[in-house]
């Protein structure tokens, strides 16, 4: 794995290199599900360059990591219209990186709402229809109440990992042991959790 953006960029184009893009907001997990998604890519035999960037530092800033694997990959930089799959771990911010998404492309996102200090304070309001709105522009799309799927598993945090497991299934890569990459990573407390929530994401796609 290589943080950052040295490297020389190839086409994106290109069948043998995927590109995916993880965003959400801080707090969410978004980086540890990346952090399992590139191990889990690694160890299936994928040459992988991931890069983090987060808007803002602390809780309830926009995060996204970019994610490109296959035979070589020089860059982890995905530009305007270039990945393949984009995961949204809140709806609103699967509206603002939607021009991330290339044409056909795949969007898993997650039917959950946070609202920023901008809507808690009335300064701005939280857009209604959103999940509606992406349906409309998307047709591959996989929505999940991951919230509400983990919360039943016993905590509403695992939802990156219910999130994560969807994001498998539309890869079609289940093959690769993910079950242990997660126990690799994960604290050893939380394996069992996070194992569950990651098969749920697997079936709970709609």
């Amino acid at each position: 794995m290589t943080d950052g953006t040295s490297g020389t960029s190839e086409t994106s184009g290109t069948s043998e290199t995927k590109s995916i893009l993880l965003v959400g907001v801080g707090g969410q997990g978004t980086i540890l599900a990346s952090r399992i998604l590139t191990e889990g890519l690694m160890r299936a035999g994928h040459d992988v360059k991931m890069s983090e960037i987060h808007g803002m530092s602390q809780r309830g800033g926009s995060v996204s990591t970019h994610v490109r694997f296959g035979k070589k990959v020089y860059s982890p930089i995905i530009n305007e219209r270039e990945a393949d799959i984009l995961v949204s771990f809140e709806k609103v911010e699967a509206a603002r990186w939607l021009g991330y998404l290339k044409k056909g492309g795949m969007l898993v996102v997650n039917d959950h709402e946070i609202r920023p200090l901008s809507v808690l304070t009335g300064s701005a309001e939280y857009p209604d229809g959103v999940i509606e709105q992406l349906r409309g522009a998307v047709p591959n799309i996989r929505v999940l109440d991951a919230g509400n799927i983990a919360e039943k598993l016993g905590n509403a945090k695992a939802q990156n990992i219910v999130l994560l497991g969807a994001l498998v299934r539309g890869m079609k890569l289940e093959d690769t042991d993910w079950r242990a990459v997660i126990c690799d990573i994960v604290p050893p407390k939380t394996c069992d959790l996070n194992v569950r929530a990651f098969e749920a994401g697997l079936g709970g796609a709609a």
